[in-house]
């Protein structure tokens, strides 16, 4: 796998994580995020920060990381459908007091 550099909100290259693409879902025939060639993954550095991975498979592009809110996170692997990354990132309950209960 390759590296990804993790940039702050100043454009600082302040980490770099081990590229991945967790987040994508299936559409039938492709892994995606929701666009053609672009890919998302979620990773956690030591200090508790979450991070956001773009993935690109376009010429002339590189994979790009940012670092992103837990709410984010909780966000992006909703959308994902994948709940395990909810607990392997510890963010199950605030996923849960995040969302709206359904009527009876």
């Amino acid at each position: 796998m390759s590296k990804v550099n993790v940039y702050d909100e100043e454009g600082q290259v302040i980490a770099r994580v081990e590229y991945n693409d967790n987040l994508d879902k299936w559409d039938g025939h492709n892994f995606t995020n929701g666009e053609v060639g672009r890919h998302e993954g979620i990773t956690q550095l030591v200090d508790g920060r979450y991070v956001l991975i773009h993935g690109t498979q376009w010429e002339g592009e590189s994979n790009t990381a940012e670092i992103i809110s837990k709410e984010r996170a909780v966000q992006r692997i909703l959308a994902s459908e994948d709940d395990e990354l909810l607990d392997k990132y510890g963010l199950r309950e605030l996923a849960e007091k995040s969302l709206i209960e359904e009527a009876e």
